[in-house]
């Protein structure tokens, strides 16, 4: 796991921001990579992404459809679930607090099986539990052999074998 400031973040997410140097994924530059980048990656960034009146599940099913993966109604409710989100699938997320529309952004996290996650400020507006779910849920990924960049402010305790931490001014 990698964690680096925004400037830097950005380069693993847009292929042409970079004038100098490659960012390779498995081997390959991935500027000449295309598609095959995105589709290994799950990215979610700083701001939720959700639409205020379509229903908890339905934001989760259509940016997980947008990214790639197709899933169902009984798939979405027991990732919302895991999430703490169960009860809530038919509510619209404008009535959600924004802890709460943060953990249906993350619940992409378990839809969406990838092995690069780039995560912008993942824990921003989480309460206590809800960072400690998402901490598992790093480690979780990073044992299967994942690999996470992110970018917090805040924090984070992770146990991984390898882990390199960016502290930038």
């Amino acid at each position: 796991m990698v964690v680096v400031k925004p400037a830097c973040y950005a380069c693993y997410v847009d292929c042409q921001i970079l004038s100098v140097g490659e960012i390779f994924w498995s081997g390959t530059a991935i500027r000449s990579l295309n598609g095959d980048y995105f589709a290994a990656m799950t990215y979610i960034g700083h701001l939720s992404g959700t639409k205020d009146d379509l229903t908890v599940i339905e934001n989760l099913r259509i940016s997980s459809a947008l990214a790639g993966f197709e899933i169902n109604d009984a798939q979405a409710s027991e990732a919302l679930e895991y999430m703490g989100l169960g009860g809530r699938e038919a509510l619209p997320v404008k009535v959600l607090s924004q802890g709460q529309r943060r953990r249906v952004v993350l619940a992409r996290l378990l839809v969406c099986k990838t092995s690069l996650w780039i995560l912008d400020e993942p824990l921003v507006a989480l309460d206590v539990m809800a960072v400690r779910l998402i901490q598992g849920l790093l480690e979780q990924h990073l044992k299967q052999g994942g690999i996470v960049v992110m970018t917090t402010h805040q924090e984070i305790d992770l146990t991984a074998t390898s882990t390199t931490q960016l502290h930038l001014a």
